[in-house]
């Protein structure tokens, strides 16, 4: 069958095609070679300033470190301040041990009177000589007996001098090219060179091989006979030496050009000049260009070769299989996603899974452990009270933070999505170290371990934070050391605080967990926080764990705003450093409004009130029943909410005084009774109903007001806050 020739328009379209892909390739190579030019400016700017930012700092540092080794040999001249001043061999020594050229005394009519080395000659004394009458910390600049610069740091100093007086001042003196190569001011690596100059232009560090004496006879030298430049170059320096700017300008001399920065130096009259000179650069951008419009040219034609062939072998098979090839690559695509997709959310499921049931062991088999271990105790005193009541006081404790932990393990959509939410509030540190204690203390009793609390620096004993998940945190790391640390070792808890000056309203807080335990390696460190991640080592193979604790522990840490850190040695024991800056919380007090509230609902007479409660578990009634018994309520059992719907129904107005509801029973929940008792024509329709529910997080407390129940009780039951509440709403 004989082919068909090309339409014209599209033979017409296939000319401009090839045309504009030429068109375009040339004009984007041009722009490339344009922009890298015109932007070599701004690089060298951007490399300037950075430059001598580093240059600077580095600077400020070294002359830093300097004077204060010069303050410390002042500190040897002052003496102990009983046996009287320091020998002249204590400062002599100190200097040369602190590798000074020369050490002096500096009296306040500028005398000098050396010490140890040469002597030497200020450049410029009166500046240098008024900051020391000032009583302030200086460097300069000046020339030694062999003609060689030297840099002097002085400091204030009071010492015996030999014509009689006091000194002034201690100087010490170290050479400039030392200073040079300390500051990198000769090195050859860099693409620039810096010298540090003083207002007039004299050198101060930096001109080695220079045949210049001064750098503005140096800098007239580069504009080679374009005085009135070099002039205005200079005046334009000496105006932003003197207003204490920093200055920046492009010299260009023929086809060279410079870049110089000057910029101020801090405890002298000192300037930092930086020139990068732009040949390397120009060179580098020009090679780049080049090689860039060679690379763009071949890639034109290498492109406008491979349409041509795409579009003509490909020509006569388009119309026949592109709808083809379009369904079998959808189909293909939609299948790998999907499979992706299931494969990524069937990992994220069991991880889910595996990281709940790990931690949801890890956390409640602490304070678990510790209710056992007091139960059995106080089975075993029970002809002790007092010892009985210590042992349920920490059951108790151990209770409520085992209970904080179920409710908050048991969100499951809060594991699933990653997201962890801090429920923030008062905590008393003391109160908190305690418990934690209380908790901790059967298994280090278990392994005969030593257990050591300590607080220190105390600023703000009541902190805003998680109490739960504080708890969590310091158990972890507790019940780990303990693990890990054999019989007859010991385990600390050290906390100390530190102000925070940028914000008077937090408090530094430290939390050190140590122990004298295996230890653990320089290489399982840096991923003990990855979760399942346990030390592949025979001494702790025998050990139970997931290995999901410290990554618990570390996200709670980050939730916090914290930090946490491990220094460890094998066989020398591990230490834990958590750091958390938290806001400090007033001491409990409460208000005369909140007293005479308290006072009359104390006021209120439980005994022979009626109390209708709806709960569907028997066991839960029993309990109920005999917890409630010693408040001497009238207590009546409704076994789901039908029924207690019922009895309130069938029951003469005023009957009851007050309803307990349960919100998960059979037949009839508790919302549904709730709503169909308030809808009931009778005058005590509005009864308080109070639920007492496992149901224990914020939107189940929310759910249960806006159905129409007046309050809210957790269980398991708290004779307490159930003795509260319905004082509450008793009249």
């Amino acid at each position: 069958m004989k082919s068909k020739a090309l339409p014209q328009s599209l033979k017409i379209g296939i000319v401009v095609i090839l045309c504009l892909t030429v068109i375009v390739f040339s004009f984007l190579g041009s722009s490339i070679h344009t922009m890298s030019e015109s932007t070599i400016e701004e690089i060298g700017t951007a490399y300037m300033a950075g430059m001598n930012e580093q240059v600077s700092l580095h600077f400020e540092t070294i002359i830093e470190l300097r004077l204060t080794m010069a303050e410390s040999i002042a500190g040897i001249a002052a003496g102990d301040g009983a046996s009287g001043y320091g020998t002249r061999e204590d400062i002599e020594y100190g200097a040369r041990a602190r590798h000074f050229l020369c050490a002096a005394l500096y009296g306040p009519d500028g005398g000098s009177e050396m010490i140890f080395g040469d002597p030497v000659e200020l450049n410029h004394p009166e500046p240098f000589l008024e900051s020391l009458r000032n009583g302030e910390r200086k460097a300069a600049s000046a020339t030694g007996s062999d003609g060689g610069g030297v840099i002097l740091f002085g400091v204030p100093c009071e010492y015996p001098m030999s014509s009689g007086g006091g000194s002034l001042a201690l100087v010490v003196g170290l050479s400039t090219k030392y200073m040079g190569e300390v500051l990198f001011l000769d090195s050859d690596q860099s693409l620039s060179y810096s010298f540090v100059i003083r207002k007039d232009g004299s050198y101060v560090v930096g001109n080695e091989g220079d045949a210049h004496e001064n750098y503005f006879d140096r800098l007239t030298n580069i504009f080679a006979g374009q005085d009135m430049e070099a002039d205005a170059c200079i005046e334009q320096l000496q105006a932003a030496m003197n207003a204490g700017e920093d200055y920046s300008t492009i010299v260009k001399n023929g086809g060279s050009r410079r870049h110089i920065y000057c910029t101020n130096l801090p405890y002298c009259e000192w300037y930092l000049v930086t020139v990068l000179p732009f040949e390397r650069l120009d060179n580098a951008i020009s090679g780049m260009g080049s090689r860039w419009l060679i690379i763009v040219y071949a890639a034109s034609f290498a492109v406008i070769a491979m349409l041509l062939y795409i579009f003509f072998r490909y020509l006569k098979l388009f119309r026949n299989q592109v709808s083809e090839l379009t369904r079998i690559n959808a189909e293909m695509d939609a299948a790998r996603k999907a499979a992706e997709q299931a494969r990524k959310e069937a990992e994220q499921a069991n991880a889910a899974k595996q990281e709940f049931l790990s931690s949801m062991s890890h956390d409640i088999r602490t304070p678990m452990n510790a209710i056992i271990g007091m139960t059995s105790l106080a089975l075993d005193n029970t002809d002790d009270p007092k010892r009985v009541r210590d042992y349920l006081g920490k059951i108790a404790l151990s209770s409520k933070h085992l209970l904080g932990l179920i409710n908050d393990v048991l969100d499951i959509s809060k594991i699933e999505s990653g997201k962890m939410t801090l429920n923030v509030e008062p905590v008393s540190l003391r109160e908190a170290m305690d418990s934690i204690v209380n908790i901790m203390q059967p298994q280090v009793t278990a392994k005969n371990q030593q257990f050591k609390v300590a607080a220190r620096e105390i600023l703000s004993e009541n902190v805003c934070c998680d109490g739960v998940r504080l708890n969590q945190v310091l158990i972890n790391l507790l019940g780990n050391a303990v693990k890990f640390t054999p019989e007859k070792g010991a385990v600390q808890l050290t906390v100390y605080q530190e102000a925070l000056p940028e914000d008077a309203s937090r408090v530094r807080t430290h939390f050190l967990v140590s122990d004298t335990g295996i230890g653990m390696s320089k290489e399982y460190q840096k991923v003990i926080f990855e979760s399942f991640s346990r030390e592949d080592n025979t001494r702790v193979r025998k050990t139970e764990g997931s290995g999901l604790g410290m990554a618990i522990t570390k996200c709670i840490v980050d939730a916090m705003g914290g930090t946490i850190s491990v220094r460890s040695e094998q066989g020398r024991g591990s230490e834990f450093h958590v750091v958390l800056d938290l806001e400090k919380a007033a001491a409990p007090a409460a208000s005369e409004a909140a007293d005479g509230a308290a006072e009359r609902v104390n006021d209120v007479v439980l005994k022979g009130r009626r109390i209708l409660l709806a709960e569907d578990n028997e066991l839960n009634w029993e309990v109920a029943r005999e917890l409630l018994s010693i408040l001497e309520l009238e207590l009546d059992w409704a076994e789901n909410g039908e029924i207690c719907v019922e009895k309130f129904r069938n029951s003469p107005a005023g009957h009851y005084d007050a309803i307990i509801m349960d919100v998960r029973m059979p037949v009839m929940d508790g919302y549904e009774a709730t709503a169909a008792i308030r809808r009931l024509e009778r005058e005590d329709a509005d009864i308080p109903i109070i639920a007492m529910t496992a149901d224990a997080f914020s939107e189940d407390i929310q759910r249960c007001l806006e159905r129409g129940m007046n309050d809210h009780l957790a269980k398991p039951i708290d004779i307490q806050a159930v003795t509260f509440k319905l004082k509450k709403y008793l009249k």
